[in-house]
């Protein structure tokens, strides 16, 4: 009997841990392949939780998370220890997710250990290496690294081509997070309370906000959202508060003492799925929210000034609103107002995948080994040419 390839999944972050579950699974079924989790354990906590709402534990954790760390501790706490654990695991492959630190410190490891890395959601780009940060360098680093680049959209797919990615490694096969919300959103219930203010007629409007690159202007973007919620007390506004103290400091002062305003600390993802499921509207300055938005037709208000995730934009699911104070209660309270337009959101047609792209994945891992065929490509639309200025 042939030894299955040992295929490690590494991640540290909720985002990563909700995005490579599906992964994992289809990997599990995948003839010949036996997926293994390396943690790094970059975010401890929303980590934890996300993992408990897929029913997954990993096989070793790095452990790396203290309190206040910089990228720079990171890196070098991540680097030598994952590729330790590499050879430990007999690692045949490794599969990285998106942009953290973890990505590229273990995308590093693997090629130090001559192991191909697998590249999920690869090829986002938005131009500008300050926007966000660390994030844009993360990706862009991971890509010169990677051996197989599982691109979400067509997009992401031309940005790697004009990059000279090779086009035998190169597959498009949208996005996990559509595969990860939807197997949540549909059969975990809304928190109570929720559930009991929109029985009422009481309509939700989730937040999240926690972007480095937005930390110097945050308290002013909080000032905005709390003129927003003061203009609309009829909505409820569910903001879960990263736990970083930083953010914490910025956005307290203005928003906790109001009464439509419910800071939370961050939930575990059977909690968030339903809640963006059941909202009128996400303004978030996250990646993975925007391609979650519109997997559920709930608009989306991008609290950033660009978004490497144009297809959004060009397909009216997605809204710049900026980090300026001015501009983002501008943007909020026009959407807010205007149920003609949020309507007109919410039917945009989901550019970000069909719910398969996980067995694309492993389908395209089995064909790097010789046991499987080639898979399809998803998707044909790219962005619009007048979304230039978001991607390079």
């Amino acid at each position: 009997m042939t030894t299955p390839k040992q295929i490690v999944l590494a991640f540290g972050t909720r985002p990563e841990a909700t995005k490579m579950a599906p992964v994992y699974r289809a990997l599990a079924a995948q003839p010949g392949l036996r997926p293994l989790i390396l943690s790094t354990g970059q975010q401890r906590q929303q980590l934890d939780g996300a993992l408990a709402a897929f029913g997954l534990t990993p096989d070793q954790d790095l452990q790396v998370m203290t309190e206040r760390q910089t990228l720079a501790d990171l890196t070098g706490r991540i680097v030598p220890q994952a590729g330790k654990k590499l050879r430990e695991m007999g690692a045949d492959m490794v599969l990285v997710h998106g942009d953290t630190s973890t990505t590229f410190c273990v995308a590093l490891s693997a090629f130090y250990e001559g192991v191909p890395v697998g590249h999920v959601e690869a090829g986002l780009r938005s131009g500008d290496l300050a926007e966000p940060f660390p994030e844009e360098a993360n990706r862009r680093l991971t890509g010169v690294l990677s051996t197989l680049d599982f691109a979400p959209t067509v997009g992401a797919a031309d940005n790697l081509r004009r990059e000279g990615k090779a086009e035998r490694g190169l597959f498009v096969t949208g996005q996990t997070a559509v595969d990860a919300v939807r197997m949540v959103a549909g059969r975990v219930p809304l928190r109570a309370g929720w559930q009991a203010r929109l029985d009422a007629g009481q309509q939700l409007v989730t937040i999240t906000m926690h972007r480095r690159e937005n930390l110097p202007v945050m308290p002013d973007m909080a000032r905005a959202l709390a003129d927003v919620a003061r203009a609309h007390p009829e909505l409820h506004f569910v903001y879960p508060v990263h736990l970083n103290p930083a953010v914490r400091d910025a956005v307290t002062p203005a928003l906790g003492d109001l009464p439509n305003v419910e800071l939370t600390d961050p939930l575990d993802y059977h909690d968030m799925a339903p809640l963006m499921a059941a909202s009128r509207l996400l303004a978030t300055d996250s990646g993975g929210l925007q391609e979650e938005g519109a997997a559920l037709g709930v608009p989306v208000a991008v609290l950033r000034n660009v978004t490497e995730r144009p297809e959004g934009l060009a397909a009216g699911v997605l809204k710049l609103a900026g980090n300026d104070e001015a501009q983002v209660r501008a943007t909020l309270l026009e959407l807010l107002g205007s149920p003609e337009t949020l309507e007109r959101m919410r039917r945009s047609v989901n550019p970000y995948g069909d719910g398969q792209a996980a067995g694309r994945i492993a389908q395209a891992v089995a064909w790097h080994f010789g046991l499987a065929e080639r898979p399809q490509n998803w998707g044909t639309q790219r962005p619009q040419a007048a979304l230039g200025s978001q991607v390079p």
